[in-house]
């Protein structure tokens, strides 16, 4: 993919984050899938923007500044009106897994593509080289939003821009399986890289195992895909490449929260920088390894010192 690709962008939707320490209490962040990645992506120094709604209270000014802070662009951003962002708590239990609990059905984020001035965002969208996103976008948007995704993916990679997705199966935030299944499909025909991992498209489609999940992903015509397997490691497929990478050794797994979301970072960054898929694949496994062994869905940035020139 190389440098060719300057302007990046994450979709999606950035909630108040709480989580529940070992003591009982609880301490405020911000976070949200496609969010998660914007930040580590920054962070390994692929700045893209954040494209997204908020509203017009406090938290949600905190939750721009922080952005900014990171290095993230906020040009994109829509703001609504007496309107204020979702919130979920994180609960983990003694082996890093985690069960979240969601209040978000009037967050601003699920009317991006329907709001007043979504038509000029979707416009300028087009001229990007590279958008990412992932099923809990796809599916917070509903049918009006991909109405309006689906034509404007069509027209960036028309022009030669690029499209990256990350499966991130959440049934919950599907009306039911059809509806979710017949998103996915037209989304993984407008994708370039794919993100999908074995247990969400068991859970969506009954894929059985990784060659299940593979084919259909291939038969999409996705030519670049990044399997992340049930066992730690994936399986990279592009032109040429067909190989098995596996992850980092951990000793101890803190919170799984974000392990996911710094993988697609650490891949796309790597990719952005020119690097082969293969390698991309080892320096992702390397960073969400190192964000798996802290706590929250974006951890300390000195906690990443060894992995920042990855």
């Amino acid at each position: 993919m190389g440098e060719s690709a300057r302007r990046v962008a994450a979709l999606g939707e950035c909630m108040i984050e709480l989580v529940r320490r070992p003591d009982g209490t609880f301490t405020m962040g911000f976070g949200g899938d496609t969010l998660n990645t914007a930040v580590y992506m920054a962070r390994l120094g692929v700045a893209p923007d954040y494209v997204t709604a908020l509203g017009d209270d406090g938290n949600s000014d905190a939750m721009v500044a922080t952005w900014e802070a990171e290095g993230v662009g906020t040009g994109h951003v829509l703001r609504v009106a007496n309107r204020v962002p979702g919130l979920y708590m994180i609960e983990t239990d003694d082996k890093g897994e985690r069960r979240f609990l969601y209040w978000r059905d009037s967050a601003p984020a699920r009317d991006l593509f329907v709001l007043p001035g979504s038509p000029a965002l979707a416009a300028d969208l087009e001229g990007y080289d590279l958008l990412y996103l992932s099923g809990i976008s796809l599916a917070i948007w509903g049918e009006r939003g991909r109405e309006v995704l689906f034509p404007m993916l069509d027209r960036l990679r028309e022009r030669g821009g690029r499209v990256a997705f990350d499966t991130n199966w959440r049934p919950r935030l599907w009306p039911d399986r059809e509806t979710a299944q017949r998103a996915y499909d037209a989304m993984l025909r407008r994708t370039d890289i794919a993100l999908p991992g074995v247990e969400d498209l068991r859970g969506l489609y009954g894929d059985a195992d990784a060659e299940a999940a593979m084919a259909r992903v291939r038969g999409a015509g996705v030519p670049e895909i990044v399997l992340k397997l049930e066992k730690p490691g994936c399986i990279v497929s592009a032109p040429g490449i067909e190989e098995t990478v596996p992850s980092e050794t951990v000793a101890r797994v803190v919170d799984t929260t974000a392990a996911g979301d710094s993988f697609s970072a650490g891949y796309l960054s790597a990719r952005l920088k020119g690097r082969g898929p293969v390698e991309a694949a080892r320096s992702a496994h390397r960073i969400a390894a190192v964000v798996i062994q802290h706590r929250g869905a974006i951890i300390p940035r000195d906690a990443m010192t060894a992995v920042l020139d990855g």
